[in-house]
């Protein structure tokens, strides 16, 4: 199911890619600070393009951890966009763009089109390591983290370039949302998300994660 899922989801970067405003808007500043259009869109491609290099590694010795876990331990959650990490995510996003928008969005179709037969293939309990952590997921776990990162980005760049942000297919949205809720509660609490989502008159401020 998640694997249907991420396929649909991954399917719309190559669509938004596609928009006459992404080439248009390549290399002015996009909606986030430090990025500009081009190593945004990057950024996002790279959501489909990793997912067969993760499956072209050898499989961990390790056990996977959860994925409140995973996200405990990336450090790009820590929200300064100067560090290393961050900085060198966002140079990653315009190494990656480099080649042009319309050979990253043939690298974008490629990759999606193996992943449609590929992930058919992984057994259900596949683990696999990732390459900006020590540590091990199951693949579904994996693929639940690129969802998020799709649903995201592919906001950002929509707003960036001044399109309709991309309706998220609904199992996609729903997967996406719970582990939102999931992440924000074991940041800031269940009660600070409960008043977040319910209860403005009490909320605690949370406005991102």
């Amino acid at each position: 199911m998640v694997r249907r899922d991420y396929l649909d989801l991954a399917a719309g970067v190559v669509t938004l890619l596609a928009e006459p405003a992404v080439e248009r808007s390549w290399t002015s500043d996009s909606a986030l600070r430090g990025f500009r259009v081009c190593g945004l869109a990057g950024h996002l491609a790279s959501q489909v393009t990793v997912v067969a290099a993760v499956l072209d590694a050898e499989p961990p010795g390790a056990a996977p951890i959860s994925l409140l876990d995973h996200y405990a331990r990336s450090t790009w959650t820590d929200g300064d966009i100067g560090s290393d990490l961050n900085t060198g995510i966002r140079l990653a996003g315009e190494q990656a763009a480099a080649v042009g928008l319309p050979a990253l969005r043939a690298q974008v179709e490629e990759a999606l089109t193996s992943l449609r037969r590929r992930l058919a293939e992984q057994p259900a309990g596949r683990v696999v390591v990732l390459p900006f952590g020590p540590w091990a997921l199951t693949l579904d776990d994996f693929l639940a983290t690129r969802m998020l990162e799709i649903a995201v980005h592919s906001d950002d760049l929509a707003v960036s370039v001044g399109v309709e942000t991309p309706a998220l297919p609904p199992r996609a949205e729903q997967t996406v949302l719970e582990l939102l809720c999931r992440w924000s509660a074991a940041r800031h609490g269940g009660t600070a998300v409960l008043r977040a989502l319910s209860r403005s008159e009490r909320a605690t401020g949370i406005a991102a994660l």
